[in-house]
């Protein structure tokens, strides 16, 4: 998993690694990452995208793959 931005600071790290089945959904990564990191992460995720392998999604029925990184919307110009 990699984090950036709110997400980075809701998990208080830019990335780790989580312990999940090969077949994991990325619904399964957000409510372990909920029950993990509790409202604040639960707040970015509301809003967030996954880019996995390349692809931006918001898909939770995609499997999650090697690679996750979870992109809130970023602001600026």
């Amino acid at each position: 998993m990699r984090y950036f931005a709110a997400a980075a600071d809701a998990a208080g790290c830019t990335e780790e690694t989580l312990d999940l089945p090969p077949t994991a959904d990325l619904a399964l990564v957000k409510s372990t990452l909920i029950a993990r990191y509790g409202p604040d992460m639960a707040r970015v995720l509301t809003v967030a995208a996954f880019l996995v392998e390349s692809e931006l999604t918001r898909d939770l029925t995609r499997t999650a793959g090697a690679q996750v990184d979870i992109l809130p919307p970023f602001a600026g110009g």
